[in-house]
């Protein structure tokens, strides 16, 4: 089944040339069928790229996804056109009576930055309180699972002596989590980020479960035991080269960066990076559709609970 989007959004096209089935709503409409609604609360400033990234991971399915790109109103973004987010993004007021299966909150580029003093941080908790009323389960990613852990739980962000920064390997903690069916007991993920999360937080409250980690990067999946809430540390999403766009920014900019690890063949950013965490990227995005959102939410949503 398709991914619903608009037909003039950039991801819409870059999707169907890779021969991803996408639809746009006109058509969906004269289906007799409902469609899932999820949510994407867009923080990256890369949106257009991030939009297409979450999509590829979303159209994976043989369910029909609709998404609904949200943008913050107390934030004004500056690399993308005024024009893109006026014509696909709604604010958190255009939508605060409408009730979804499923969202999902990127990261961002705050992350040294104490919450509080994050200028939309008022607006992303009323958007949270939001999510545990109108939304069946929240997917949050890298800082936006930093950021959910810390509001929902009072866990902790920690900063860290280097940037986590890399491709690394993972151990299933708990193989009988739907999130992890059909994972292999050490997979791969990237990581981009300067600070981690305190594990005695995590350990201390009882409502949460650690499914997957890393030796190097820590925990990696995280969810409440009924899955309403998962956090996901890393960015499975990134294509093959986003670490190293990220890489040679940084350099070209004078910053100290190391070079991605295990990402680049012997260690050289001369030679093509290898592309080992696609497979279950798309797993964990199917997962979460099919046994979170599709199994588990009512169809009529006004009887979410």
């Amino acid at each position: 089944m398709p991914l619903i989007l608009p037909q003039t959004l950039p991801a819409f096209q870059a999707l169907s040339d890779e021969n991803v089935f996408v639809m746009h709503r006109e058509r969906a409409q004269t289906q007799d069928i409902r469609p899932l609604r999820i949510l994407l609360l867009n923080l990256m400033p890369t949106k257009i790229t991030t939009e297409t990234q979450i999509a590829r991971l979303l159209a994976n399915s043989p369910l029909q996804v609709q998404v609904t790109l949200l943008q913050t109103a107390s934030h004004e973004a500056t690399h993308v056109s005024a024009a893109h987010l006026d014509a696909f993004y709604k604010t958190f007021d255009e939508v605060k009576d409408e009730r979804f299966d499923g969202m999902i909150i990127t990261g961002a580029p705050v992350e040294t930055m104490p919450f509080e003093q994050v200028d939309y941080w008022p607006e992303l908790c009323r958007i949270f309180d939001y999510s545990v009323t109108h939304v069946y389960s929240t997917l949050h990613v890298c800082w936006g699972a930093q950021a959910g852990l810390y509001y929902h739980y009072g866990v902790r962000k920690e900063p860290l002596a280097q940037k986590m920064f890399g491709v690394f390997a993972h151990r299933v903690i708990r193989p009988s989590n739907p999130l992890v069916r059909g994972f292999d007991e050490v997979f791969y993920a990237p990581h981009s980020r300067h600070t981690g999360i305190c594990r005695a937080d995590v350990e201390a409250r009882g409502e949460l479960r650690i499914l997957a980690e890393s030796d190097k990067a820590g925990p990696f999946l995280l969810s409440t035991e009924n899955g309403r809430q998962i956090f996901v540390t890393g960015h499975p999403e990134y294509d093959k080269l986003t670490l190293d766009a990220e890489y040679r920014r940084d350099v070209a900019k004078g910053l100290p960066i190391a070079v991605p690890e295990n990402y680049y063949p012997e260690n050289a950013p001369t030679k093509e990076p290898l592309f080992r965490w696609r497979a279950h990227a798309h797993l964990l995005y199917q997962n979460w559709l099919n046994y979170y959102v599709y199994q588990n939410t009512p169809y009529d949503l006004g009887e979410l609970g």
